[in-house]
């Protein structure tokens, strides 16, 4: 019997959920989306955060799909720098905003910053895979 303080096996007390999830990526997946701008916005999200876990795999995942190291080290600062395309950085402000849940957000102009290099079906994905980063984070987080 685990101690009281032990993280729950998520995978193994709910496999079928799991099974559910993954198969939300692969829905996902049939959207044309870079696979290098899911990687960024799976990492941005995760370094919010704060899930370790989350943010060593999705690095190591850049870097075994030829993202730069240099680009991943600015991600975190990706406002202040010119190495983002404007695509990437209207997914990043997307990805920040769908994180980081703030009342004051102006959602229409971000929205409008999207179909500047997104078609819908684009960005409900992009939307999708945001909302399904945050949860991974959270199922990861509760057991550090």
């Amino acid at each position: 019997m685990p101690s009281n303080t032990q993280a729950v096996n998520l995978q193994h007390a709910m496999p079928q959920v799991f099974d559910s999830l993954a198969q939300v990526h692969v829905s996902l997946g049939a959207h044309d989306l870079a696979p290098s701008l899911v990687h960024l916005v799976h990492l941005r999200a995760s370094q919010i955060n704060q899930c370790g876990f989350c943010v060593k795999m999705h690095s190591r995942e850049a870097r075994e799909a030829q993202e730069s190291n240099e680009r991943l080290d600015r991600l975190i600062v990706w406002r202040h720098v010119s190495d983002f395309s404007a695509a990437e950085r209207a997914a990043l402000a997307w990805t920040e905003a769908l994180t980081v849940l703030d009342p004051h957000t102006d959602y229409a102009p971000l929205r409008s910053a999207l179909r500047e290099h997104f078609n819908d079906g684009q960005i409900a994905a992009l939307t999708g895979e945001i909302g399904m980063i945050n949860l991974w984070n959270r199922l990861q987080v509760s057991r550090h």
